[in-house]
């Protein structure tokens, strides 16, 4: 889900840029910093809550408890309504109409905790505040009464599927998550093949979006971030009528553009060069195998394993989680990917996990406050790392088109 956190990012560059002196100091200060509890060393203002869940997620998928005050932290984040914004620096004070509420951070969460066990009534909650902010189209956008686009919608899908929940029995006026993804399929043949878009543009057209695309497979398929080989269909490029149909043709694009470029997708800033993306190439792996195209995900994972490393040192926890869902999709070793131990680089972004028969570490602290760096350093961190990052730039606080 590149595309919507990178178009979040570019849009704080344009407006800090355009409002704020030149000589301005991107350093982050000394004083400053974050709640112990959280993974990542960047600014959470817009991806707190969604670094901490994959974080947290891909702990539990390899076995590794994660420590007690950062499953807390996450959990404290939820507004009483049962939606989560995507970072609140206090939680200690109540949400209200300024509070961007935030359907990515809030289906992450869900998906995080769900598995983590113990918090039904944070997953309750919610559940149906997602339910109750669903659109019309039957999908969701980023924020509640935003056009439906087919990342959004995914995530939502892997959410309500954690949780339980039958996605096709989630309706608007007669319209499940998977009406709203079939109407973002675009048709065989052509340059979209297949694809699915991230949202319609202005004159209600479709583009081809790998980004959207590997998101759409999973929502189409009812999966969430987490999944196990399917069993491949030999299904060829055909209309869409149905969620499955949908998927194989979002499988098969997806499949084509890995092949293309040596097992990566492409990717660029604007105005910069096409380079490999890493994190949207994992997504893609993870998409695949959860339909059952086991021999593309494979070698997309190789080339993964032979070119990630840098990438996930320099973009932090949620590039680990993404690069750990993609392992455990494939079979392949998180704790030997490419000769890197990618749950110890995770571990190491955030609290120690817990060691066996501990509940809660000795001298632990609430530290649920605030504290950020400034702003500039953010930008400036994401103008450097932010190519790639897959289901982590997402997109946060800004309609994307394709």
């Amino acid at each position: 889900m590149n595309v919507r956190r990178s178009a979040a990012v570019l849009a704080a560059v344009a407006v800090i840029g355009a409002a704020t002196p030149a000589a301005a100091d991107p350093s982050p200060s000394p004083s400053q910093a974050f709640p112990s509890a959280l993974y990542g060393g960047t600014d959470p203002k817009y991806d707190g809550v969604w670094r901490q869940s994959l974080a947290l997620l891909a702990q539990d998928t390899v076995g590794v408890k994660p420590a007690v005050k950062s499953v807390e932290w996450l959990a404290r984040q939820q507004c009483a309504d049962g939606g989560f914004a995507s970072y609140r620096p206090d939680p200690t004070a109540a949400c209200d109409a300024k509070t961007m509420l935030d359907t990515n951070a809030t289906s992450a969460a869900v998906q995080a905790l769900t598995a983590l066990g113990g918090h039904d009534d944070v997953t309750g909650k919610a559940v149906g505040w997602l339910k109750s902010v669903q659109n019309e189209d039957g999908g969701w956008g980023y924020s509640p009464g935003g056009a439906s686009d087919a990342n959004s919608t995914s995530v939502v899908i892997g959410a309500l599927a954690a949780a339980g929940d039958k996605p096709d029995q989630v309706v608007k006026d007669g319209k499940s998550p998977y009406d709203a993804l079939l109407k973002l399929a675009l048709p065989c043949g052509g340059d979209g093949d297949g694809a699915f878009a991230f949202q319609p543009d202005k004159k209600g057209g479709l583009a081809a979006n790998a980004d959207a695309t590997a998101a759409g497979v999973l929502g189409s398929l009812g999966k969430g971030m987490v999944v196990e080989p399917g069993k491949k269909s030999d299904a060829t490029c055909e209309k869409a009528t149905t969620p499955q149909q949908a998927a194989a043709n979002g499988a098969g694009y997806l499949t084509a553009a890995l092949a293309k470029d040596h097992g990566h997708l492409m990717s660029a800033l604007a105005g910069a060069e096409p380079q490999p993306d890493h994190g949207n190439t994992a997504d893609a792996v993870v998409a695949l195998a959860a339909r059952g195209d086991t021999a593309q995900a494979e070698k997309s994972v190789r080339w993964l394993e032979k070119n990630s490393a840098a990438w996930a040192a320099q973009s932090g926890p949620a590039a680990y989680a993404q690069l750990i869902f993609a392992a455990h999709a494939t079979g392949t070793d998180p704790r030997d990917f490419g000769g890197t131990d990618l749950v110890k680089q995770l571990n190491a972004t955030g609290p120690a996990p817990r060691t066996a028969g501990e509940t809660k570490a000795a001298g632990e602290k609430d530290d649920s406050g605030s504290g950020s760096f400034g702003i500039w350093w953010f930008v400036g961190v994401c103008l450097v790392a932010g190519i790639g990052i897959g289901f982590l730039f997402s997109g946060r606080k800004k309609k994307q088109q394709p």
